[in-house]
């Protein structure tokens, strides 16, 4: 009787003379777990650092179109507006009449229209000078008036050229167009301290005439008080031609 060792090597040996007898289409292929895990395992880390790319090459385009949007100029611009503001006011106090904003026609003002009155100074030129100041101090106040008006005329311009910039401002796609918009309503506010500046200027020119001629007013009348006072040579009789006799 054949033991059962012997009978597994014989029959081992028939199925590997076997096998080697077949053709090979017909020899069946092994399946390798271990191999077959790694290659799935690479193929999704493949996979991974495609989607990877792909996300960083969208962030980098969504990057270029917000840089794009940020340098985007602003397409409003209210430099022309405020310029022009600015330009009235300036010529008004340009026009200043008599005594202008000029240092040295100040001083030349009052050393002579201004300056104390002496006693050289005949009476005509007392009256003279007495008359130029009135006209100064009263120049001073149309002029401190022409600007305040003018001043409130720029204030509709300025109402509109705001708004248009806070609007500009809030629908702003980039950094530049809020840089700019917000560069705007700082130069707006700049004309507004302008107009305010000429504004308490020529005001406090029309004072400080009107000061200045009232000092100058009292110093005349104590030296004509002085005069009235002071005694003269008694009457002369003269003779006098009436009617181109």
């Amino acid at each position: 009787m054949i033991s059962i060792r012997r009978f597994g090597a014989a029959l081992a040996t028939a199925l590997v003379i076997a096998g080697s007898a077949l053709p090979v289409s017909a020899q069946m292929t092994v399946f390798d777990p271990s191999n077959y895990s790694q290659n799935l395992l690479t193929a999704a880390r493949t996979l991974q650092q495609v989607n990877n790319q792909i996300l960083s090459l969208q962030n980098e385009a969504q990057m270029l179109i917000n840089q794009a949007r940020h340098l985007t100029s602003l397409p409003y611009s209210s430099l022309q507006q405020l310029q022009q503001s600015i330009g009235r006011t300036r010529q008004l106090l340009g026009q200043a009449q008599n005594i202008a904003y000029d240092v040295q026609q100040i001083d030349q003002a009052f050393s002579t229209t201004y300056a104390p009155a002496s006693a050289n100074q005949s009476d005509y030129a007392l009256i003279a000078n007495a008359q130029v100041r009135w006209q100064n101090s009263v120049a001073g106040l149309q002029d401190a008036l022409r600007i305040q008006a003018t001043v409130v005329g720029n204030l509709d311009t300025n109402r509109t050229e705001m708004s248009a910039l806070v609007d500009a401002s809030q629908s702003a796609v980039g950094a530049l167009e809020a840089a700019q918009a917000g560069n705007q309503l700082l130069a707006l506010q700049a004309q507004q301290l302008a107009d305010l500046t000429a504004t308490v200027a020529s005001q406090s020119r029309a004072q400080s005439l009107e000061a200045a001629a009232r000092v100058a007013a009292q110093d005349q009348a104590r030296e004509q008080l002085r005069r009235f006072l002071t005694p003269k040579q008694g009457y002369q009789p003269s003779t006098v031609r009436m009617f181109h006799e």
